[in-house]
């Protein structure tokens, strides 16, 4: 019994745990992002997507309970060798140089980890279970439901994204988020390869370059979105959707 419990009572263990939960997360934000940004090619496409993803309930479900169980085990373990690190350390020692610094991601890990978690919650909140306290936008987004000829109904997920960013608020949490998030990988991919034991011969540097330039690549793809809807992506789709007070007063003089 013992044998299957060590990966959660030992070190090493709960290095594996945080390094492949840390993995997995990974390729989601890669393919999240590849879905976000087919909101440049026009409404039609990132609605689709939208409706894929919303009408296959037994796949999104598991989807998203393994993506939490996933966030958790990261935080857990993260808070768990935190903890080890510090215990096992609790200061320096006497007459003996100092270590070399180590990077600001490195030292924020932790910090900047539960920041995009409570980020993570609020985007859940704002565009998946569209809670109106906190969309700042005087729009109704159960309004931008399209019907289809089928006569289902899918999400206008391409006015929901616009409408959301158009509020500059939104828009700079996003972007404060993505840069913490993208400052975590940039140390935190590095970390993965050496948890695993991953090595590249050739070219020692590589996992380290590839963890920098990632998270470079990562953080524009994201950020894009944003600063596109702040300079006028979109608007021409959103002004031909009325405001939830005009959608009342039609309502009302029926």
């Amino acid at each position: 019994m013992s044998r299957y419990a060590s990966p959660f009572t030992s070190s090493l263990g709960k290095k594996y745990i945080m390094a492949a939960s840390g993995a997995l997360l990974f390729l989601f934000v890669v393919g999240h992002l590849v879905g976000n940004l087919q909101i440049f090619l026009g409404p039609e496409a990132i609605n689709r997507y939208g409706h894929f993803l919303q009408s296959n309930v037994e796949f999104l479900w598991p989807v998203r309970i393994g993506l939490l169980v996933l966030v958790g085990l990261h935080i857990w373990s993260a808070i768990q060798l935190s903890a080890e690190n510090k215990a096992a350390r609790p200061v320096g020692y006497a007459g003996h140089p100092a270590a070399p610094a180590a990077s600001y991601a490195s030292r924020t890990m932790l910090m900047s980890g539960l920041i995009i978690a409570a980020f993570v919650i609020y985007h859940l909140l704002h565009y998946t279970a569209q809670v109106q306290a906190i969309n700042l936008t005087g729009r109704d987004f159960k309004a931008l439901d399209e019907v289809l000829p089928d006569k289902s109904v899918r999400h206008d997920v391409y006015a929901m994204m616009v409408i959301g960013f158009s509020n500059p608020l939104v828009s700079g949490f996003y972007v404060f988020a993505m840069a913490l998030l993208c400052l975590h990988l940039s140390h935190g991919v590095y970390a993965m390869f050496q948890s695993l034991g991953l090595k590249v011969g050739c070219c020692p540097c590589l996992p380290k370059r590839l963890a920098k330039w990632g998270a470079i690549v990562i953080f524009s793809g994201y950020v894009s979105i944003p600063v596109a809807v702040l300079a006028g992506l979109g608007r021409n789709h959103v002004n031909r959707i009325p405001t939830v007070p005009a959608a009342i007063g039609k309502e009302a003089g029926k």
